[in-house]
């Protein structure tokens, strides 16, 4: 990519100059006009006459270009409208010459004032120097006079409206200075023809011209194009260390028209991104319209989309349940400016206060419920599980309890992958809430008690993404804890869709899995990343492997090894088949964490949970030795010396 250094025409050419310039041009017409009516013979022109009549066509365009606005447009970035705004300004200047000369015809004794065939070749000479001067001159600044701009070899993957649009959009850009080596098209009809004289090439040729044309940037601007084809585009680009653009959905674009600043760089997210769910939109209407919702971590990624959803189905009132103030300002703004819904109830508090939530179920009497609060970060809660339990599973049974004493029709609860054969602190506080909440089931509960159970949400707070671009921005190095690691990844709006859905078609104690699609090596997650920044793997940026964080597995899993899945009506969404509970016991079990979180020992704390949840074995964790000591036969609650215990902390 080169650099032009050349210091002109950096700033916007006055207006008083291009005012000038148009009367010079109109100026230059009268005159040419004259000597053009009378064949270039000057001594048949009167020139008694041509002293009044070309003060008085100047004088006439001046003002019509005053009125008309016609020198306030930026030359280099003229368009058609401005062409349009010359032509319809001249011609009200013509329009009023001609009613002059009519004037003059009644009143005076020699007839016309000024010859009809003077005016319109006056006419048509002022619009075509008006129109090609300015077309002139932004053809000169886009090719030799801009001053630092970048120059870059483009190429186009589409060749119909959306690749033509975006050729325009370049053509017109301010910042780069971009050569439109080829367009590329999939249909073999259009292999070998030009458009706007640059070849079509097919898509097979994609990765020789990138080498031979020395492609900077490649543009994806096809409106048909399937995921798997943009994913093999963007893996020739990254292979070859080309970027790699698109243009946004045509909705997206301003007035039918489409800007350069509009075509962005693809992100990780679009290439993570699956096809569109297709939704019942009319049970999950039922289900909500009219409603009263209460949602609670509506603060979180998941909490905040999902009362966007919840928003386009027009309920009651949608209850905002949460400790951050801060974010919940943020949604409600959102939620009356942007989806213009104003039945929203703002509810700061904590979900473990048992006081304040039961004001909450008398005040609002909530309908549905979608609980989405809980603490989510595995480190954290590896070192605080006294407060995962708090949360997670007391918190939970705080809001289910009052879900069921005030007859709330369905309760659906988020939980997570890491739910499944848990190997850390947080994975298996939220069985223990799914196992909860599946015991309040019973039959003719008035209460739907539902589980949705998902992996990774794309952009949500802790994900991998947001953080792997925040060390890219600075520079590096991009840390992965293991080079053999993966998860499930979904996008925020897709998992929500999806609990809406299981919420509108579950029954009472189910647990409902996802399809979260292939799962994804985050090594490569990172490098992908990497280059789609435009920067090169092992020479501009580094990754650094750091190990396995306390309690972090290599993959998740959405199926406990004894469990199976049967569909749904929904093809991505299984009901998983899970083994039942005892109520009684485990509201005995449940209970005597009272006991444990008082006594403040972490140990004793997670082998209860160990008691729960047998499948649950620690990993890369100070908690590892509680299952040696159970596969010994040893008593999981023997006290551990503190020091030993601060030394493993550590």
């Amino acid at each position: 990519m080169k650099i032009l250094k050349i210091n002109v025409f950096d700033q916007t050419t006055p207006r008083w100059i291009v005012f000038i310039i148009d009367l010079i041009i109109s100026l230059v017409s009268i005159s040419a006009a004259y000597v053009l009516r009378f064949n270039f013979n000057i001594e048949s022109i009167n020139f008694n006459s041509a002293k009044l009549i070309i003060p008085l066509v100047v004088g006439v365009r001046a003002l019509c270009f005053l009125f008309g606005g016609t020198y306030a447009g930026i030359v280099r970035y003229t368009s058609s409208k401005d062409a349009e705004r010359i032509f319809l300004v001249v011609l009200i200047g013509s329009f009023i010459l001609a009613s002059i000369n009519g004037v003059s015809y009644l009143f005076h004794e020699n007839g016309f004032l000024i010859p009809f065939s003077i005016l319109i070749i006056e006419y048509i000479s002022v619009v075509f120097l008006m129109t090609s001067s300015r077309i002139i001159f932004k053809a000169i600044y886009y090719k030799y006079l801009t001053y630092s701009r970048l120059r870059e070899n483009v190429l186009i993957y589409g060749s119909d409206e959306f690749g033509i649009m975006a050729k325009h959009a370049l053509d017109s850009g301010s910042e780069v200075n971009s050569t439109i080596v080829a367009f590329i098209d999939h249909q073999n009809k259009k292999i070998g023809n030009k458009l706007e004289n640059i070849k079509i090439f097919g898509s097979k040729d994609l990765d020789k011209l990138i080498i031979d044309s020395r492609v900077d940037k490649v543009i994806v601007a096809k409106k048909d194009l399937s995921r798997e084809e943009k994913q093999c585009i963007v893996e020739k680009c990254l292979n070859n260390n080309v970027k790699v653009w698109e243009v946004p959905k045509f909705e997206s674009w301003v007035n039918g028209e489409l800007s350069v600043k509009q075509i962005r760089a693809i992100k990780i997210e679009d290439l993570l991104e699956r096809d569109p769910i297709k939704l019942d939109w009319e049970e999950i209407n039922q289900q909500v319209n009219g409603k009263i919702v209460l949602v609670t971590g509506a603060a979180g990624s998941i909490g905040s989309e999902m009362v966007r959803q919840v928003a386009r189905f027009s309920p009651k009132l949608i209850v905002l349940f949460d400790q951050a103030e801060s974010p919940l300002y943020d949604i409600e703004l959102s939620l009356k400016e942007e989806l213009k819904f104003f039945n929203v109830e703002i509810v700061i508090g904590d979900i473990r206060d048992k006081g304040r939530t039961r004001k909450l179920f008398e005040t609002f009497k909530p309908e549905l419920v979608y609980h989405a609060a809980a603490y989510k970060h595995v480190p954290m809660m590896e070192n605080n599980p006294s407060e995962s339990i708090k949360t997670n599973v007391f918190g939970t049974k705080n809001i289910a309890d009052l879900a069921l004493e005030y007859g709330v029709e369905r309760f659906v609860m988020v939980s997570t992958d890491k739910a499944v054969n848990p190997t850390n602190v947080m994975g298996a506080s939220k069985r223990i809430a799914e196992i909860y909440t599946q015991t309040l089931n019973y039959p003719g509960c008035p209460t739907h008690f539902i589980t949705t159970r998902f992996g990774n949400v794309l952009g949500s707070n802790g994900s991998v993404i947001p953080r792997f671009k925040a060390q890219i921005e600075k520079g590096g190095p991009v840390t992965v804890t293991h080079p053999e690691i993966t998860r499930y990844f979904m996008t925020i709006p897709e998992a929500c869709q999806l609990v809406m859905q299981a919420g509108a078609i579950g029954k009472g104690g189910k647990i409902f899995i996802f399809d979260m699609g292939e799962s994804v090596k985050i090594a490569d997650l990172a490098s992908k990343m990497i280059k789609l920044s435009g920067l090169k793997l092992g020479a501009d940026i580094q990754i650094q492997y750091t190990g396995l964080r306390p309690g972090e597995k290599l993959y998740e899993e959405l199926l406990n090894v004894k469990e199976n899945t049967v569909p749904t009506q929904h093809p991505r969404i299984m009901v998983a088949k899970v083994r039942g509970y005892d109520s009684a016991e485990v509201d005995h079990m449940i209970n005597h964490f009272s006991e444990l979180l008082e006594t403040n020992d972490n140990f004793k704390i997670v082998a209860h949970m160990k008691e729960i949840v047998p499948e649950f074995k620690s990993m890369n964790s100070i908690y590892e030795q509680l299952d040696k000591k159970s596969v010994n036969g040893e008593d999981k609650l023997n006290d551990i010396d503190i020091t030993e215990f601060k030394e493993m902390l550590k």
